[in-house]
């Protein structure tokens, strides 16, 4: 009998080579599709990968799991790779390369096959994942295998094989970089991109508009959070209201897209120590995260506040460099929906041309007091123990000072 393999197969023009690839090596080979909201004809990829001699083909839809699951949780850590990353890409892997173990469980298989670069960060992601959840898996990764690069150098090599094999692929110079597409972000880096004095062409915007382009009109809503999920959303100008996360999560792509709200364009470091560039279309999760910060910082105690805000950078690189399944993820994941447990409320924001703007936010369990804040009221604090409070705070700079000056003399 062949040895089974489970492929995390797209239909693009790699995978597509190194399903034939594995079959002539000798394999049986099931392709698996992951639908988490990319732009893609599943049935086309269904036909295609068993028109190349893939056993089975097993499509799961997980866009609400990735919403629910992974991108919310990410947001409700404020999760952000190198303060400017929402981290798209990084959050589906764990969840691909999970429902992709769960298939190869069900099909008897012990190999496991991706088509990632071996200079880039998916790589990690997948195997790592793989090795948490199945120990002893085999794991093939044919870039990092002498014998494919060897034979595929680049693209071209690529393309040719696919000639040989009647294996039909979209090739198009239209989009000379590669995308990555889901739910939550599409990714544009490669090719072209490699310049980082290349400038973002608003033709390769999928998800939404470049800010000057969005309509010169406001956009207002309110965003309702619990335990700092967000659970309902209301476009105070129409009424449209929704209340299930998926279906939020989808209109608010499409708002904020439309209200060019989103975009970046940065130069970051792979885990692999490689720096690369990246565009990215990120809508609804860059008004999420704006909004749960602001009723964070009305519902938040200020050390629960200092010490989460330790965490999450961890949180974020943990994501980013494939560390889903980890005991120090389940540590910090404990640890930032503890600190959520009261944060509760809602943000009223407007969307402008790229911009989100806060307008105001009420919680009812929140930690404002108007009276003590107030520099019109007097109730509510003695502003006379300020002295002591100041004195106190004092005592170590002036010892301080006290040793600069006789160290001088």
């Amino acid at each position: 009998m062949k040895e089974k393999v489970v492929l995390a197969y797209s239909g693009g023009l790699d995978t597509s080579v190194i399903l034939k690839w594995l079959i002539e090596k000798g394999y049986e080979v099931i392709a698996f599709v992951a639908d988490v909201g990319q732009a893609e004809d599943f049935d086309e990829c269904r036909k295609k990968a068993l028109l190349l001699g893939a056993s089975k083909v097993v499509i799961s839809d997980l866009k609400r799991e990735f919403v629910e699951k992974y991108v919310l949780k990410a947001i409700m850590a404020n999760a952000i790779y190198e303060d400017r990353y929402l981290l798209g890409t990084a959050l589906a892997r764990p969840l691909i390369a999970m429902k992709q173990i769960e298939v190869a469980r069900q099909e008897g298989a012990f190999a496991v096959a991706h088509g990632a670069t071996g200079k880039g960060n998916d790589q990690v992601r997948f195997e790592l994942c793989y090795y948490a959840l199945m120990p002893g898996v085999k794991v093939i990764s044919p870039w990092k295998d002498r014998e494919f690069l060897d034979a595929f150098k680049g693209r071209t090599d690529l393309l040719r094989y696919a000639a040989d094999r009647n294996i039909p692929v979209k090739a198009s110079i239209a989009k000379p970089y590669s995308e990555d597409d889901n739910l939550m972000h599409i990714s544009h880096e490669a090719g072209v991109l490699e310049d980082p004095m290349f400038p973002l062409q608003k033709e390769m915007l999928e998800k939404m508009v470049l800010p000057q382009d969005a309509p010169d009109k406001e956009t207002r809503i309110v965003i309702h959070f619990r335990n700092g999920l967000p659970v309902k959303l209301v476009n105070k100008d129409d009424g449209t209201e929704f209340t299930d996360s998926y279906d939020m999560y989808v209109y608010l792509n499409d708002l904020a897209g439309r209200n060019g709200i989103g975009l970046l364009d940065m130069v970051e470091n792979r885990f692999v120590g490689i720096k690369s560039r990246g565009v990215y279309e990120t809508p609804a999760a860059t008004v999420l995260h704006i909004a749960h910060k602001d009723i964070e910082g009305i519902a938040m105690d200020r050390e629960v506040m200092r010490l989460v805000s330790m965490l999450t950078p961890k949180f974020a690189e943990l994501i980013y460099n494939g560390f889903w399944f980890s005991p120090e993820m389940d540590f910090l994941m404990a640890a930032i929906e503890k600190s959520q447990e009261l944060i509760d409320g809602a943000v009223h924001l407007c969307l402008y041309k790229g911009n989100v703007l806060i307008e105001g936010r009420e919680s009812p369990s929140s930690l404002y007091d108007k009276k003590l804040s107030s520099m019109d009221i007097e109730g509510g604090f003695d502003q006379t123990d300020s002295k002591g409070f100041i004195r106190i705070n004092a005592i170590r700079l002036m010892a301080h000072r006290a040793i600069v000056e006789a160290s001088n003399k």
